[in-house]
């Protein structure tokens, strides 16, 4: 099979086609148009087709991540969205959680909700928390409340009732009657995009649905379009937060399910690569033009969190708008190639504001004015300004050093060069404190680990950040630059859903357990109908369960098997052995109650393994090419590196550092005292030495 995957980041769009034939991948890299993403999609994709000679009708599948969603939602550019909600619970957004995330923070800001209290009607009604209806639905109320969202203009509209999880009639009686009134209206049930308890994550995440849902229909059927008009024939994947994929037509309809799809791609790469290499623990860390995104991978697993916050503070827990919807655990920070510098005359501060695709970085030479970290490397002696994008593009080193000088040296009264290692060191500080967060204080020892660096210019900067941390390795991947493209290739398509019964598990309670899983079976079924080719599902169970009187819970895989006597004893072991896995005891005999039932299906789509990249003809057996000054302070300061072709590098080959690895996607560096070698697999391994 001919496979093509392509994903729209900030400052570039990544594209791989894969040919099963003839066991090869082949790679572009193209700046995104942020004015029309399809313009650069398909200048891309015409180039990275004519690079492989395929003809569009030759291609069987097309996979895409995409930030469309993330990026409405941070940047506040969503749809105009109404909420309808039961009568007393109007203000539930606006209060949001009795817990702060800055204690001592007297002008603490709460999350913003993304509607205003304006566009927030109720209506007459009330179900218990046992699903039995306690008031029936007015009809009235409702029409009132329809009224009062069309005059308002409203593009799409969230429904979250009380207690709808448990019994979601009146939820769908007034989706019918949006259907009767204002058909073209977008609608999203709080039963059918989070049937969760905890009413404030479950009515934000409708919302976000909600919020999303028009621009995301728009774009998906432009590419959708696009992509058929230039001769593709089959049909277009899209990667959700998960790590699986799923059609357009279900993308389009919970839109939610795709705000980290990009950086969940690339997570999937990481472990394909850490099994390659025989690592089962991993730290994926992906530096892209825009951003950079931490994440894990445990027993060679992907860390799979039951929601997430969009838009956090400083990583912390409830700064954020909360999301009910299962991913791939990630921490995104502003720092990214494109990340701008500046000063207050005292401090370098880097990021989050990025000059993106347009004007982008200075030495781009497209507009830009502010120094960013692309510029600051360059400076720094790490990038080869004819060598940028593979050739592609021509890096002005003159213009980034003015830059730099103009906007941070001259302030500090610091030279460019010592600038420039400023922007360096405090982006590598930001990122190594996100790391911390995703592995000290979740309870991950560094030293344990390896690291999987990809991205545009994640290994640039890995070395760094793993020492650090203590990790004792760095993988930088065959195609690192475009990584997150060769990970949707790692993806299988998955469904997820999942709905909130307490139950205390003891002997007796597998009726409802297996009427409960017949249910989240039944729906993922329809759901399964817009696959393709969904022969070979495999379920997967899993549930959140806690002690009796705790507030929390923590996941739990359920056993496979039939639901039947003896099924409550299997699930309460499987709860004490990870209790126990994660808090290093148990308490037997204690009651033990599951919250949240969740349901899997997984259509196996997976490439069988990552192919390795074409040889390159005609080369030398030497890889050592040269030599240039870099800035190491590790070295003291400005010193001569050798530079090395990763084209020409030979299996098993050791090359000590300094030393920068160029190749036509991505600029490894290696520090003095580590040292890199080309394993079997084609990837760089980076031995982090004692040298400090």
């Amino acid at each position: 099979m001919i496979r093509v995957a392509f994903d729209i980041g900030g400052t570039f769009t990544d594209l791989v086609l894969q040919d099963g034939t003839r066991h090869r991948l082949v790679l572009h890299k193209t700046p995104t148009t942020p004015d029309d993403l399809s313009r650069g999609v398909m200048d891309g994709l015409t180039a990275l087709l004519r690079d492989a000679a395929v003809a569009p009708g030759e291609v069987d599948a097309i996979f895409h991540a995409t930030t469309i969603a993330t990026n409405a939602i941070l940047e506040r550019k969503g749809a105009l969205t109404g909420l309808i909600t039961t009568a007393g619970f109007r203000d539930i957004l606006l209060m949001g959680r009795q817990k702060r995330y800055d204690t001592q923070n007297m002008y603490m800001d709460k999350p913003v909700p993304l509607t205003r209290r304006r566009h927030i009607v109720e209506v007459a009604e009330r179900t218990g928390f046992d699903g039995r209806i306690l008031a029936p639905l007015d009809p009235a109320s409702v029409d009132a409340a329809i009224d009062r969202l069309l005059k308002q203009g409203i593009e799409s509209v969230a429904v979250a009732l009380i207690h709808s999880y448990a019994n979601p009639a009146h939820e769908l009686q007034i989706a019918a009657r949006l259907a009767a009134r204002a058909p073209n209206l977008a609608v999203s049930l709080s039963s059918q995009v989070s049937p969760k308890y905890r009413e404030y994550e479950r009515t934000s995440t409708t919302v976000a649905n909600a919020y999303v849902k028009p621009i995301v229909a728009r774009y998906t059927a432009d590419i959708e379009a696009t992509l058929a008009a230039r001769g593709f024939r089959h049909r277009m994947y899209i990667m959700q937060s998960n790590g699986g994929l799923v059609t357009p037509a279900l993308a389009k309809e919970y839109p939610i399910r795709i705000v980290e799809s990009g950086p969940a791609a690339g997570v999937l790469l990481c472990a394909a690569v850490g099994r390659e290499e025989g690592f089962e623990r991993v730290f994926t860390f992906d530096m892209g033009g825009t951003t950079a995104k931490l994440g894990a991978i445990d027993d060679g697993k992907p860390a799979i969190t039951s929601s997430f916050e969009v838009d956090a503070k400083n990583f912390r827990k409830w700064s954020g708008l909360p999301l009910n919807v299962p991913a791939i655990e990630l921490i995104e920070i502003g720092a990214g190639g494109g990340s701008i510098a500046a000063t207050d005359g005292r401090l370098i501060a880097v990021g989050p504001e990025s000059a993106g695709a347009q004007p982008g970085p200075i030495c781009y030479g497209f507009g830009g004015t502010r120094p960013t970290i692309t510029d600051a490397n360059l400076v720094l002696g790490y990038l080869n300004p004819g060598y940028f994008n593979g050739g592609a593009m021509a890096l002005d080193s003159d213009r980034a050093i003015a830059g730099v000088a103009a906007a941070i040296g001259t302030p500090l009264k610091l030279a460019p060069v010592e600038a420039a290692w400023g922007i360096h060191a405090v982006a590598n500080s930001n990122m190594e404190r996100a790391m911390r967060v995703i592995s000290v204080e979740r309870g991950r020892d560094p030293r344990k680990y390896a690291m999987v660096a990809f991205g545009g210019a994640g290994p640039l900067h890995a070395a760094r950040l793993a020492r650090a941390l203590g990790i004792p390795t760095v993988i930088v991947p065959r195609g690192a630059g475009v990584g997150a493209a060769i990970g949707m290739l790692n993806a299988d398509a998955r469904l997820d859903t999942g709905v909130t019964r307490l139950l205390t598990l003891v002997p007796g309670t597998e009726t409802v357990m297996a009427e409960v899983y017949a249910d989240l079976e039944a729906r993922l079924r329809a759901d399964l109908a817009h696959l393709q080719g969904s022969d070979g599902v495999r379920w997967l169970r899993y549930a959140y369960m806690h002690y009796k009187g705790q507030g929390y819970e923590i996941k739990v895989d359920l056993p496979d098997g039939p639901i039947a006597d003896g099924y409550a004893r299997r699930a309460i072991a499987a709860f004490e052995a990870t209790y126990e896995q994660s808090y290093g005891y148990k308490d037997p005999g204690a009651v033990i109650e599951a919250v949240d039932w969740n349901l899997v299906a997984v259509v196996p789509t997976a490439a069988d393994g990552i192919a390795p990249l074409p040889p390159r003809e005609g080369t030398a057996t030497e890889p050592v090419v040269g030599e240039r000054p870099a800035y190491f302070a590790e070295a003291g300061g400005v010193i001569r590196c050798k530079v090395v072709d990763r084209y020409r590098m030979r299996t098993d080959q050791a090359i000590a550092g300094p030393a920068i690895v160029e190749e036509a996607e991505s600029t490894t560096v290696v520090l003095p005292g580590d040292s890199v070698r080309l394993s079997p697999r084609g990837n760089l391994v980076i031995t982090i030495g004692e040298g400090r």
